[in-house]
């Protein structure tokens, strides 16, 4: 659609810098994919930065407002449209542009102009004569306060462009705010990336701020400018805007403080509570170790919590204590390709290592508290399964506790031979090591006090588990035993010492399930008349029986890159471990009869 003067709009002839990008314009809008216009078929709602006297605003209210995206030829169909309100009663146009302040003359001309203008379209609209960032502030401040009321995706944006300064400081910081108004499925366009008033290499030339954007965000969207049939010229960086098609779910990232002013704020209720804490919903860092023994289990492990865990940002540290290039494709396939929402660092063990010292991997938990680049971190062994969000364990306030943990189902007050406080065993309880949570900031600052418990512990029956509750004995959290279920089908249901500590009904629908025991157990422990049944890893060769989530862990490993090693390869060293664990216990039954 052309804007014709015939039609009453008050535009300066002379200053239509719009008009020539209509065409390109339309097609666009059948690629918007946000829920409320491509799924509702609810009209768009839209949001200028730098609108001058509204040529492109009055472009949009007459032709996105309007009309739901239709499919086009190359595209797939949208999906029926969800009966609802009138399809243009959600659309709105909001301008932002300073009017020199209406401190100048033309500055208050083009105010009048640009309501004028929007008021003619009979579309819903409004200006906030700001600058950018105070206007966008001001979007996003009433995103936060009116999430008490409805979802804040309600207060996003369908379409998103940017045309207001040209500097690239300006230009990128326009970018990242509006981003976070701008909803999942939703398009912004960046003006002038070709600008030849100023080098390209300029602080004055918006190139480089949109460009820094696009790298920051690059797991974040789609970009259509430059494609072929798509209005734009053909051959990426050749395009004077920049379309983007975003990927991700809407994030404001901040709240408002208790005392916030909410006068000129039309969605406030004076409650406090409206205050909401999901922007405190800070990434989670998981901590893995494993060698090449337990790179199948720890990529089932990874996969299920990410599977469990929606929407929050997950850093993987994996710290490698004998993987092959093989084993971490495998686990980089597992989990998928890294994005803005999980990424996976493997860490180097370094020589000087508490595992390359003691020769074993179990204490690759207390590495991880040195390596880690993190100050908090959830701690995963990897024989556990995850069955449920991690994100309210994460959430756990340790109260100043080092670290949280739950209480050891087997040796709920330790074990033979391990005292955990001078006054006895069975006065204390005693916790579980394979799923923590660790404030490493508070374990830094006494690590060479738990290196030396680690050192002097580790003989013991359970080693890092030994040395980690001698050493923060009294002073760790407990949390639920849904976040780590063990004994399962076998000792869980044993009555015994510590066992009123345990809370079995916890465990009726775990969080996290954890498969305790050897993965490939002697004939000693398989026929072991007081653990019955055995207790052991569902992917060795005695699988676990009895055992109500192995056959999920198996379901699980199904859907991983390490299906077809798990059918093929793994089965032949599962009978080879299978004969060998016969005949070592025909040997000592042998060498038994002969002494």
């Amino acid at each position: 659609m052309s804007i014709s003067p015939s039609e009453h709009y008050d535009f300066t002839p002379t200053q239509d810098w719009f008009s020539h990008n209509i065409p390109h314009w339309k097609s666009l809008f059948p690629h918007i994919r946000t829920e409320s216009h491509y799924v509702q078929g609810n009209g768009a709602r839209i949001l200028e930065i730098g609108s001058w006297e509204g040529r492109s605003a009055v472009f949009l209210a007459n032709e996105l407002c309007k009309t739901r995206a239709l499919a086009g030829a190359s595209l797939d169909p949208p999906p029926a449209p969800v009966p609802s309100t009138p399809a243009h009663q959600h659309s709105e146009v909001v301008c932002i542009d300073h009017f020199d302040l209406f401190k100048s003359e033309a500055g208050k001309e083009r105010y009048r102009r640009i309501n004028h203008n929007l008021s003619l379209t009979n579309k819903k609209f409004r200006i906030i004569p700001e600058f950018s960032v105070t206007g966008l502030m001001k979007l996003l401040n009433e995103a936060i306060v009116a999430e008490s009321q409805e979802p804040v995706v309600k207060q996003g944006f369908d379409w998103v462009y940017i045309d207001g300064s040209h500097r690239s400081d300006d230009t990128f910081l326009d970018g990242e705010l509006a981003w976070r108004l701008t909803r999942k499925g939703g398009l912004m366009i960046f003006d002038d990336y070709l600008w030849n008033a100023e080098p390209e290499t300029s602080i004055e030339h918006p190139k480089r701020g949109i460009d820094g954007f696009l790298a920051l965000h690059q797991e974040e969207y789609e970009r259509f400018s430059g494609n072929e049939g798509l209005g734009g010229d053909a051959g990426e960086r050749k395009e004077y805007q920049v379309v983007l098609r975003k990927t991700v779910d809407m994030r404001i990232g901040y709240l408002l403080p208790s005392n916030y002013d909410p006068v000129s704020c039309p969605f406030a209720t004076g409650d406090s509570d409206i205050l909401t804490a999901s922007a405190f919903r800070y990434g989670i860092n998981i901590g893995v170790a494993c060698d090449s023994a337990y790179a199948m289990p720890t990529s089932v492990l990874l996969s299920t919590l990410i599977e469990h865990t929606p929407g929050r940002k997950i850093s993987i540290y994996l710290l490698d204590c004998g993987l092959s290039e093989l084993d971490k494709t495998r686990i980089r396939q597992s989990i998928g390709p890294s994005s803005s929402r999980i990424t996976l660092n493997i860490l180097t063990l370094p020589s000087d290592s508490l595992t390359t010292r003691l020769g074993s991997a179990v204490w690759a938990k207390i590495d991880l508290v040195k390596i880690a680049p993190v100050e908090r971190i959830l701690y995963l062994d990897g024989d556990v399964l995850v069955r449920g969000d991690v994100r309210p364990l994460w959430d756990i306030d340790l109260e100043g506790n080092p670290l949280g943990a739950a209480l050891d189902v087997g040796h709920p007050t330790g074990h033979a031979g391990f005292t955990i406080s001078s006054k006895g065993a069975g006065t204390s309880k005693y916790f579980n090591a394979g799923v923590l949570l660790m404030d490493l900031t508070r374990h830094r600052a006494e690590f060479d006090q738990l290196i030396a418990q680690c050192l002097a512990k580790k003989d013991s029956k359970f080693a890092d588990q030994d040395a980690l509750n001698a050493h923060f004995a009294g002073r760790w959290k407990e949390f639920n035993l849904k976040w780590n279920a063990q004994g399962l089908g076998t000792y869980a249901n044993y009555e015994g010492p510590g066992r009123h500590w345990v809370d079995r009904q916890s465990m009726a629908s775990p969080s996290i399930v954890h498969f305790t025991g050897p993965v490939h157990p002697s004939l000693v422990e398989v026929l072991n008349p007081y653990v019955q049944p055995y207790t052991c890893k569902p992917w060795g060769y005695a699988g676990s029986p009895g055992h109500p989530y192995a056959e999920e862990w198996v379901a699980a490993v199904g859907k991983t890159c390490w299906l077809e090693h798990f059918e093929g390869e793994w089965k032949d060293l599962c009978e080879k471990a299978k004969k060998r664990a016969t005949e070592e216990a025909l040997e000592k039954f042998q060498a038994e009869l002969e002494s």
